[in-house]
């Protein structure tokens, strides 16, 4: 009993004894790579070729959903995640080394594969279980055959995993098993390391360890402060699916007493006022199974709701960025790196809990 794990609700971040910062407008949410610390999941209900600018242009980094091979150079920036499974690039892989026992070019492979992931400066393996072995030894061959790709992988549900998977080389590790809006993981198969634990102990891994590995909780985000208490515990980042999947701008399709609209008269019917809602599911859905061609399908470990549409993107942005420099000046810190990880925090009871929140 001694070594109880705690969730984001578990904690509250308290303030600096003295703050010189004056107004929160001091105060910059932007990383050094100018992107808020914010990530778009890769479900088909949150992220699609058409809305990628849209995330990009609120700051916003987008994971492409896995089958949805998005056109590398077309967007605003070139900071989009392409999302592959853990067989697809290990069958590609496999060729690769075919060719060069056989002497072959690997570089030949390139042309081979028009939508393959070589073409691709960003990927992320995408796989409910990152403590397979395979993964480790799969994040080395692709470093091997192409050092510049920045890699991201997961999930992962044990800091000790993440200190192997960045040992190996990834860039970007995901975070929390079982904890996402539309993931029954963690209540189906007892799997679950609560987060806010996970993301304090992997920070701690990270700094033993000297890695510049990228720390993203990933999964059951139901407000503002639980982002901001995922970032004081160490998170660079905080992938969202659920949340995003409420704003008017997302890929979920829209449905109104039961029907289905396009996404032009639902844009102009959530502006008059009408209830209109998105289709939000989880990945492992034997209706993603299907989509992604499998013949032979699982037990799901997902589920499909419908969400009320509650805002814009950039809406919601806005707000967050005013809360996460609000936050900041309580704790002292003008810059994220001044913030992420290194302010206090406390452990709270359910009743200072229920106390403040509304």
């Amino acid at each position: 009993m001694n070594n109880i794990k705690f969730d984001l609700r578990d904690i509250a971040i308290v303030p600096t004894i003295v703050s010189d910062i004056n107004s929160r407008s001091e105060c910059n949410t932007y990383n050094e790579e100018n992107w808020l610390p914010l990530m778009a999941a890769p479900m088909d209900t949150v992220v699609c070729k058409k809305n990628i600018n849209t995330y990009i242009n609120n700051g916003i980094i987008p994971c492409s959903p896995r089958g949805e091979y998005h056109i590398p150079g077309t967007y605003n920036r070139n900071m989009v995640f392409q999302s592959f499974g853990l067989e697809e690039i290990e069958c590609q892989l496999d060729i690769i080394e075919t060719n060069i026992t056989d002497g072959g070019e690997v570089y030949d492979l390139y042309s081979v594969f028009p939508e393959s992931f070589w073409q691709y400066d960003y990927i992320l393996i995408d796989i409910a279980n990152g403590h397979m072995q395979r993964l480790i030894k799969v994040i080395k061959s692709i470093k091997l055959f192409k050092p510049n790709i920045t890699l991201m992988v997961g999930n992962v549900g044990h800091p000790l995993t993440y200190k192997n998977l960045a040992m190996a080389g990834a860039d970007y590790i995901r975070c929390s098993i079982g904890t996402g809006a539309g993931c029954t993981t963690a209540a189906n198969v007892a799997i679950n390391y609560p987060i806010g634990s996970l993301i304090y102990e992997c920070r701690q891994e990270k700094e033993k360890g000297n890695f510049e590995c990228k720390i993203v909780a990933d999964g059951g985000m139901q407000g503002y402060d639980d982002i901001i208490k995922a970032l004081a515990l160490g998170a660079d980042y905080v992938m969202i699916g659920s949340l995003f999947n409420k704003a008017m701008q997302s890929s979920g399709s829209n449905h109104l007493w039961g029907f289905k609209l396009n996404f032009h008269i639902a844009k102009i019917l959530w502006k008059w006022g009408f209830p209109i809602k998105k289709k939000y599911r989880g990945m492992s859905t034997k209706a993603v199974q299907r989509k992604w061609g499998k013949t032979k399908l699982v037990t799901a470990e997902g589920i499909t709701k419908y969400q009320k549409i509650e805002y814009n993107l950039t809406q919601w942005v806005e707000n967050f960025e005013d809360y996460l420099k609000s936050n900041m000046s309580y704790c002292g810190t003008k810059k994220l790196d001044e913030f992420i990880g290194k302010v206090e925090w406390v452990y709270i009871t359910n009743n200072a809990f229920n106390r403040f929140q509304k």
